[in-house]
């Protein structure tokens, strides 16, 4: 399950690397065609660039999210879980 989620949010990422890519060309190819400015092509593709960081960061946090969600419906201890258990231990073991 959490293979699942690794390979999704990593596929998030790397459409969010080629949107960058692809939103570059084709700014660049409406300049080149004279639909847009040289400027407002920089506008809109600054602009388009940080709808695409906007939803990059959103996907992000769901995927957190849900792994979260999955690790707490299967009682899987976390990390912090582990350190506290730790904390104990190493407690006890100095009382003795």
């Amino acid at each position: 399950m959490l293979d699942v989620v690794h390979k999704t949010f990593l596929l998030g990422l790397g459409l969010a690397a080629i949107t960058r890519d692809k939103i570059d060309a084709h700014v660049k190819e409406l300049v080149e065609k004279g639909k847009l400015s040289e400027k407002d092509g920089r506008e809109l593709a600054q602009e388009m660039l940080e709808k695409s960081d906007e939803m990059k960061k959103d996907f992000q946090e769901k995927v957190e999210k849900c792994v979260e969600d999955t690790l707490q419906k299967l009682n899987i201890a976390t990390k912090s879980d582990i350190e506290a258990l730790a904390d104990r231990v190493e407690k006890l073991e100095t009382r003795e």
